[in-house]
């Protein structure tokens, strides 16, 4: 595998937690009750939005010269370990508000890489990852806020004593 520098490898972090994203939406998705439509299509378009991302990311990736395959291994790799920790933590007894609290934790990580990646690239003034994060960060941004909100939504429809 190529080696790749710092900027490449968050660009495969960032792509990987794309895709992760989008299993992570549909498997929360899946734990919504029936009265959570509201939650439903927002999830959909989140899944939508990361779909692209990953679409956004993989196309700049091929631009790198000969860095593609590293990236998207990068990415894989990536992938596999979110996919390992939202089966740590989405069990068969987690129900809709666990999903949205681990949404939480995954989207706030998903905003701070792209930050991280921002920051990165600064010192690096690459036009097309500035361009790529200009659009993605306020993305993952408004995600963790729909998300934050959604769990709250959830939070309170508990009943603060059941079991």
């Amino acid at each position: 595998m190529a080696d790749l520098t710092t900027i490449e490898e968050k660009l495969g972090e960032v792509t990987g937690l794309a895709a992760a994203a989008v299993d992570a939406t549909k498997k929360v998705e899946g734990m919504l009750d029936d009265d959570s439509a509201d939650l439903a299509e927002a999830l959909r378009k989140m899944r939508e939005e990361a779909e692209e991302t990953e679409r956004r990311c993989t196309n700049v990736a091929g631009n790198r010269d000969g860095k593609k395959t590293a990236i998207l291994d990068k990415a894989a790799e990536t992938k596999k370990e979110a996919k390992a920790f939202m089966d740590i933590y989405l069990d068969e007894e987690s129900d809709e508000l666990d999903g949205f609290e681990f949404l939480t934790m995954t989207e706030a990580a998903e905003a701070g890489h792209w930050a991280i990646l921002g920051k990165v690239n600064e010192k690096a003034g690459e036009e097309e990852i500035g361009h790529l994060v200009d659009w993605a960060l306020p993305i993952q941004e408004r995600h963790l806020e729909e998300v934050r909100e959604g769990s709250l939504q959830l939070a309170a429809a508990e009943d603060p004593y059941g079991e």
